[in-house]
């Protein structure tokens, strides 16, 4: 077993009990649910050049806590004031330290700006839990769902206007995706076993994916030479967190790292 295989395990027991501590009905009467109109997570991403999606996270599996004290709502801004093009929030508890309070505080703080689930997904229930906190969008892991499960958690998450990152970690997980109905896919750049970073497998991924759907390179991103070879091979976005979690500036980390690529490519061209 994989520590993806285990985070799902608790993540369905964790859904049994929220269920019956929140019922679905109640979800739905509340205000976000109704109110927030969700902004779409590929419009977003079509800006020119590489577009970042910045993560929020205090703490992982295999690195433990990342950021402490951890203020949530003050990095969700400092992003969004350096041009973030969206930002995921982790939410998954118990390997992560996440939270949906934390969503919702982002939400109330940066209403502009579109806001990603970042969990392990794999009920409709917790779609709804996403719209109720003000999520635009959600990521849903093709290597943990089996391919009916994928589809129609998509289908409903869309009937929730909720936007979709389909994430992959492998080949095989591209034959679970119907890419005529997806509009985003990750590519995760770490091995579930290892926790090694293989860029090179992942752009091998990425050319077996069509150029209709928008590409983001995911996880164990920080030098700037990557980020332009990712973008010379076609990657609309990247989605980093660590590397500005660990920074002061966690904003600031995001501007000096899209200037020094941007540097880099100009350089290059001449």
């Amino acid at each position: 077993m994989s520590i993806l295989d285990d985070i799902v395990a608790d993540t369905r027991e964790l859904i049994a009990k929220r269920k019956h501590q929140t019922p679905l009905a109640e979800l739905k009467k509340r205000p976000l649910f109704g109110d927030h109109e969700p902004l779409s997570l590929a419009e977003a991403l079509k800006q020119r050049g590489m577009s970042f999606i910045a993560e929020v996270k205090k703490a992982s599996p295999s690195k433990g806590v990342i950021r402490d004290p951890f203020q949530p709502a003050q990095i969700a801004q400092s992003y969004a004031n350096h041009g973030a093009a969206a930002i995921s929030v982790l939410t998954e508890p118990l390997h992560f330290q996440g939270s949906l309070e934390s969503l919702a505080w982002i939400r109330a703080h940066v209403p502009d700006t579109p806001l990603l689930r970042k969990d392990f997904i794999v009920d409709p229930y917790q779609l709804v839990e996403a719209k109720a906190v003000g999520a635009d969008a959600v990521l849903l892991i093709a290597t943990a769902l089996e391919a009916g499960a994928l589809y129609d958690l998509h289908a409903q998450a869309e009937e929730l206007g909720l936007s979709c990152l389909v994430e992959v970690y492998t080949h095989e997980d591209l034959d679970k995706i119907d890419f005529d109905q997806i509009s985003l896919l990750g590519v995760n750049n770490r091995n579930l076993h290892t926790f090694e970073v293989d860029i090179a497998n992942s752009l091998d991924i990425f050319q077996h994916v069509p150029r209709s759907v928008g590409w983001v390179s995911e996880s164990g991103l920080s030098d700037p030479e990557t980020l332009v070879r990712l973008r010379q091979n076609g990657v609309n976005g990247v989605l980093i967190g660590e590397h500005f979690m660990r920074a002061d500036d966690p904003g600031q980390a995001l501007t000096d790292l899209r200037d020094a690529a941007r540097e880099i490519a100009i350089a290059q061209q001449q």
